[in-house]
Parts: C-alpha cells; sequence; structure tokens
C-alpha cells in the first residue's frame, strides 16, 4: 500500500497496511536551530519514514503581491508593507518567532476591497505556477503521494476577510455592514472555484484544503450563528463544487477552540479537520464521540509533552490509540513545535510513534 492509498483507506475507515505516520509541522526557525546545536544532522528532518503527501498551498494569494515597502525602522523593529497589502510592526530578531503588530489592513471601505480584488483576486493560475503550469501540474500528479490543493491563507470566509479588514473591523462589520461582508464573501467564493476549476481541468487531486483560523483559546471570534448565516452558504457552493468535479475530500484548518463551529462546517460539508490544539481545549476523543465518524480528524496531540520527556509522550500518544485503531484519524502534533522541546525528546517522539504504528524502517 503506497502513501495515497493509505490516506483514501484511512479516511474511508477502510483496513490499512498501517496507520498514517506523519512529519509534525515545523514554523519555529528557533526550534530548527536549538536542535542543530543539540546535535541534529542534516538530515534530521527528512531521515524519517513518514508519509509523504504533496500539499501545495500557494497558488490562491492575491497576485501580483503587494512590493514589500519599508516605512520605518530603527535598531529593534520594522515598519514595512507586506506581500498582502498588510503594513505591520515586526521585531527584526527572529520575526518568524514573534507575532507582528498589524496596524492597518488594505480594506476599509468597499471601494478598497473592489480595487483589491481587480487588482489581485484575478482567477489565473498560470502565473501563480508559472513557466509550463499545466506540465508542473501533471509531474506532481504522476507522484505516488496523495495531492492537497490547499487554498491557504485566502480559500475560507472568515481567515481571508481578516487579511483584509483586521479582526476587529471584520467583526465590527457584521453588524454595521452586513453588505461588504457578503460581498467579499460572494468574491472569495467565485474566485476560489475559478482557480480551483482551472487546476481540475488538467489533474485529479487528493484532497482540497481551506483555512479558516477564526478562534482563539476559549472561542470563535463569531459564534455559529452568524457562521451559520454568512459563511455556510458560500462554503457549500465551494465544496459542492470541488466535490462536483470529483474531488473525493476536503479539509479545513482552523485553530483554537472551535468545538461550537464544527457542526457549521460539518454541514457544509467538511470532511477532514485539523489541528485540534489541545491547549485550547479540543480534544480528539470527545469530538470523535460527539460528531461521529462523519468528521475524519488530523493532529490533536498535545506538543507540550514534548518538553517533559518520554513518560509524558508516552501517556499522550497512548490517549489517542483508540482513535488510531479505529480509523479516520491521522495522529500528528497539534502545531507547530516550538524552541521549548529538545531534539532528544523529538527523536523520542518520532521513534515512538514508529514503532506504534509499525513503520518498517529501511527498504
Amino acid at each position: 500500500m503506497n502513501d495515497r492509498e493509505r490516506f483514501h483507506a484511512t479516511m474511508s475507515y477502510q483496513p490499512v497496511d498501517r496507520p498514517i505516520f506523519m512529519m509534525p509541522w515545523m514554523g519555529f526557525p528557533g526550534t530548527a536551530e536549538r536542535w542543530r546545536a543539540e546535535g541534529m544532522p542534516d538530515d534530521g528532518l527528512t531521515a524519517w519514514p513518514t508519509d509523504v503527501w504533496q500539499w501545495h498551498g500557494a497558488w490562491f494569494f492575491p497576485y501580483p503581491p503587494f512590493e514589500r515597502e519599508i516605512i520605518e525602522e530603527d535598531d529593534r523593529h520594522v515598519l514595512y508593507i507586506n506581500h498582502e497589502g498588510i503594513l505591520m510592526r515586526e521585531m527584526k530578531d527572529n520575526p518568524m518567532s514573534t507575532m507582528p503588530q498589524f496596524v492597518r489592513f488594505p480594506v476599509e471601505t468597499v471601494e478598497d476591497f473592489r480595487a483589491f480584488a481587480r487588482m489581485r483576486l484575478v482567477p489565473d493560475v498560470a502565473p501563480r505556477i508559472g513557466g509550463d503550469w499545466i506540465g508542473t501540474l501533471k509531474q506532481l500528479r504522476a507522484q505516488p503521494g496523495a495531492l492537497f490543493v490547499i487554498a491557504d491563507r485566502w480559500g475560507g470566509f472568515f481567515g481571508p476577510l481578516r487579511n483584509l479588514m483586521g479582526v476587529e473591523n471584520l467583526c465590527m462589520a457584521f453588524y454595521t455592514d452586513p453588505a461588504l461582508i457578503e460581498e467579499m464573501m460572494d468574491t472569495i467564493a467565485d474566485y476560489t472555484i475559478a482557480m480551483i476549476g482551472q487546476i481540475l481541468d488538467h489533474i485529479e487531486i487528493d484532497c482540497f484544503g481551506l483555512w479558516e483560523d477564526m478562534a482563539y483559546n476559549a472561542g470563535p471570534l463569531i459564534g455559529p450563528d452568524l457562521a451559520r448565516k454568512y459563511m455556510l452558504p458560500r462554503y457549500k457552493r465551494v465544496i459542492e463544487y470541488v466535490k462536483g468535479r470529483g474531488v473525493p475530500w476536503v479539509c479545513l484548518d482552523s485553530d483554537g477552540q472551535i468545538d461550537s463551529l464544527i457542526p457549521v462546517f460539518m454541514d457544509a460539508g467538511i470532511d477532514l479537520l485539523y489541528p485540534f490544539e489541545v491547549a485550547a481545549g479540543m480534544d480528539v476523543k470527545e469530538v470523535r464521540r460527539k460528531y461521529g465518524k462523519s468528521l475524519r480528524m488530523y493532529g490533536g496531540l498535545d506538543k507540550r509533552p514534548l518538553t517533559q520527556g518520554p513518560q509524558a509522550i508516552d501517556r499522550e500518544i497512548a490517549r489517542v490509540m483508540p482513535l488510531i485503531e479505529e480509523g479516520g484519524y491521522i495522529p500528528n502534533i497539534d502545531h507547530s513545535l516550538p524552541p521549548d522541546i529538545s531534539y532528544d525528546n523529538f527523536c523520542y517522539y518520532m521513534e515512538k510513534m514508529a514503532d506504534v504504528l509499525a513503520v518498517r524502517w529501511g527498504g
């Protein structure tokens, strides 16, 4: 059974040769820096016999991107316009491991949004992939792993609007300017359908992914009633389109405490949800109990035991073993590994998971 076959069998609750074994998400440069200082070899993140998914998530970003423009800077900070048109202040020292200050967003009025969409949300895949883009797609499809096309930060109906307006302005606009909310959502839906349609004209994909970072550690930034009123109809339109084109699975990346939104996502047709952050109270065992097997899950292993050592890691893996055995669940750490995790503990986790999942080493 190859990695692609194993993915589809897991999603369908069919027998597999072994469960899926994934590399944890690596988002903090400081983590890899620490591990190299602790002896990690050059191939330390690629030598593990993990399943390989092809994961392509950059094609849906606004194009052309904004040129980086530095507005002001001092010894510690830089204020600049980023590739999405957001004016942000960032620390010069290790900016990927700190949160920036968002100063201003590109959309404040309906005219701002229409200008942004006319210039940067033109649904044309060719320049985004570049070169012989159809040949590139066909080469990707010829690879043995499952092929995911992820709309990432611009595929969804809260997250992309947050990129355009900022959290506070967006949340207020649901009450003060619902017509703008609906126009932005309809435009994003049209754009998403046109973009993925061009890709599906040339290849089949295994999963299409959307993105909704719309919650913090105690709950979502808007409630399920607003999500159901505004987001659900657009989700249905996009998901019905991609599934009508033969895409078997649709996944959604949504961080934080999202339990109250899960019924909305399921009604929209989402098949696979991730990452289930344990520190935000997301428990994959409880989610399975409440929502059943129609929702598949990816992630849900608490990253914090990896700071503590082997016994804590063993307990955390044992906690999710019933789901691993049941199927429809892909175990992985619940978000990026921070730099307070040692390389020894990371290696122990990977070795333990390989053992638990019966992964064969070598040929």
